[in-house]
């Protein structure tokens, strides 16, 4: 995990290529105000907090129990917002959840169809909010950034549309062509391995996809998930709205949710960190009703650049930080875990129990004695707990 060292100081680097090229100094970005900077952040914040309160509805909906707190569900779908936000295409994040999952018991196929619900709730509110500013920004007269828009927004509505489509009707599997790519990192009998849990992992989402398809119930969990995306989505419009009033002009919250949501269509692009200054270009790109190709004295000259700015800071850097702190808490807590079970373990299989014992009677055992054989068990585990505790670290380790 040596790219969380980097992640952050890498998503900066486009946008201090863009400050410094534009000459905006650090007051021009905070002219906004310390209160509404704090707001913008919030409005993000809560985003999370609400994707969060959809990951655990999901569980109870289509697992049938909480698998772990509240508090553990929250952290660990902020620790996924961490990889979401520092890979390019906002892509990973599922896979901590999974992860999460996994370790708490739920089958792989189980964990991957929850977290493909929480993609495709994401991806139809994102993409529908998408071509509807697309076609706002079109009919305002801005013909170059509404296309793009639009066309950005297809293929990823297709191909999510196809994969839900043919996952209810078939049981898909990786090319047979990604293990000869896998094995050009791993070793063959790694490689087939890997390629088979995937095979794995992807027969039972399908198996989960076709049994909910076609089901009332998981037809109104899925509704659910789509609201809750909603209103998600209108506090990150909001977050926005309350950096844009400071200095004008005024937006209201459906401009500020349009804006937003052009904003992500174009940072979804594989080409940046998190989408940095793709998200500030498509957000400026949008307020300024773009009808062509712009050039550097377009952006030098355009007053809403540090009100952007200042929105990335609030919305994406400030977050980062506190996700990131998720993120290392979930690990830390694995390891928490691992180490708990371990001392459970020596206590009941390593130390041996005088009560128990056949000749306890005739061998006089007396509580010095307990206390010395613990002692020595403690300092000296056997061969064979070696290779239990071995075993566990394998089993009950998930590296994130």
């Amino acid at each position: 995990m040596n790219w969380r060292l980097i992640a952050i100081p890498a998503s900066i680097v486009p946008f201090l290529i863009m400050i410094f090229f534009i000459h905006i100094s650090p007051a021009d970005i905070f002219k906004v105000g310390l209160v509404p900077f704090i707001f913008s952040s919030m409005s993000i914040m809560g985003k999370y907090l609400l994707q969060a309160v959809r990951f655990k509805y999901f569980i109870k909906k289509f697992i049938g129990h909480n698998v772990g707190t509240t508090g553990e569900t929250i952290c660990a779908s902020l620790g996924g917002q961490f990889v979401t936000q520092t890979t390019p295409s906002y892509v990973g994040g599922e896979l901590v959840r999974i992860a999460w999952l996994t370790r708490k018991g739920v089958l792989t196929g189980k964990a991957a169809w929850i977290t493909t619900m929480e993609i495709v709730a994401d991806v139809f509110v994102g993409t529908f909010l998408a071509f509807m500013a697309g076609a706002v920004s079109i009919l305002h007269g801005g013909y170059f950034i509404g296309i793009i828009v639009i066309l950005i927004t297809i293929p990823t509505f297709a191909f999510w549309f196809l994969l839900m489509f043919f996952s209810a009707r078939r049981v898909l599997r990786l090319p047979s062509f990604s293990l000869l790519v896998v094995q050009r990192f791993v070793p063959r009998e790694r490689a087939q391995r890997s390629i088979n849990s995937i095979n794995t992992a992807i027969a039972d989402l399908c198996q989960m996809s076709r049994e909910n398809f076609n089901s009332k119930t998981a037809g109104k969990t899925f509704a659910v998930g789509i609201a809750i995306t909603f209103l998600a989505f209108i506090l990150q419009g909001m977050s926005f709205m309350v950096l844009i009033d400071t200095v004008g002009p005024y937006l209201g919250i459906f401009d500020s949710v349009m804006a937003t949501s052009a904003s992500t269509a174009l940072s979804n692009l594989p080409i940046t960190i998190g989408g940095s200054g793709l998200a500030e270009l498509g957000m400026w790109a949008y307020i300024s009703n773009l009808n062509s190709l712009p050039s550097l004295h377009d952006l030098t000259i355009n007053s809403h650049l540090s009100v952007i700015i200042a929105w990335r800071i609030a919305s994406y850097h400030v977050p980062l930080v506190i996700t990131w702190i998720a993120l290392m808490r979930l690990a830390l807590g694995k390891v928490t875990v691992t180490k708990a079970q371990h001392s459970k373990f020596i206590d009941k299989a390593i130390l041996p129990d005088s009560l128990d014992s056949p000749d306890r009677e005739s061998n006089s055992y007396n509580a010095s004695e307990i206390k010395h054989r613990k002692n020595i068990n403690l300092d000296k585990p056997s061969a064979e707990s070696k290779d239990w505790k071995n075993e566990k670290d394998g089993n009950d380790t998930v590296n994130i």
